[in-house]
């Protein structure tokens, strides 16, 4: 059976996550992490994609992302695994592909949910108790977007900008955001959109999505989850 082709939208916000193959770790020291985090600098560069937010799990990796084009989520993320896949397969005496099948995503309802999917984001170290804060966690862009350590490649996406008039308020009401947890039955949400490659929004956002792309996008996930199954 062919792969269901992806579809994306010139300016759209899109949730990406992408799992090592049988949840096995992808990074394993502070270079893989690194290295990994360079590719992103440059195909966020090169093909026109802005970084808004991303978490760098041992197993997983999630980017909230803005493309400028159609095809800039697609070539992005061929950018980084065609080299990051090999480094990791020197390194490390590896063969074959990394990841667990093709990385998931589902668009994103800036006005609703945008700051919502950062937080789901930056919190994932603490939902798998890592850490007790979002800032004790290295490989995530908490930091910059909490004003603590500046991170290059990151881009305020309009939203997040429209938290302050400066910098420091800004930070300041980006930080109070993480005073309280998201209710698990958001988080089942986003997962379920990125899972399934859902639009996270309301039925409105997810009707111009689909009159946009002609098409039908995504599926609601119905029945119980699968066993073992987690929201990260």
């Amino acid at each position: 059976m062919p792969r269901k082709p992806r579809f994306y939208l010139p300016d759209v916000p899109v949730h990406i996550v992408q799992r090592g193959h049988s949840r096995e770790p992808v990074f394993f020291d502070s270079q893989d992490y690194a290295t990994y985090a360079y590719w992103v600098s440059e195909a966020g560069a090169r093909y026109g994609v802005s970084i808004h937010a991303f978490v760098l799990m041992t197993n997983h990796v999630h980017l909230l992302a803005t493309p400028s084009d159609i095809s800039g989520i697609s070539l992005f993320m061929q950018y980084v695994g065609r080299r990051y896949v090999p480094y990791i397969n020197h390194k490390y005496g590896k063969s074959g592909s990394i990841w667990e099948g093709r990385y998931k995503a589902s668009m994103v309802d800036e006005e609703e949910y945008f700051l919502t999917v950062m937080r789901y984001i930056e919190l994932n170290p603490v939902r798998a108790g890592m850490v007790d804060v979002p800032g004790h966690y290295r490989w995530s862009s908490f930091c910059h977007n909490a004003g603590t350590r500046k991170i290059s490649f990151v881009c305020g996406h309009p939203v997040y900008m429209s938290l302050g008039k400066s910098d420091k308020a800004r930070h300041g009401a980006y930080r109070e955001l993480f005073n309280g947890y998201i209710d698990p039955g958001l988080i089942k949400q986003i997962a379920d959109a990125w899972q399934t490659g859902t639009p996270l929004g309301n039925q409105l956002f997810r009707d111009k999505i689909e009159a946009r792309l002609s098409l039908k996008v995504g599926q609601t996930r119905r029945g119980r989850p699968k066993k073992g199954s987690d929201p990260f």
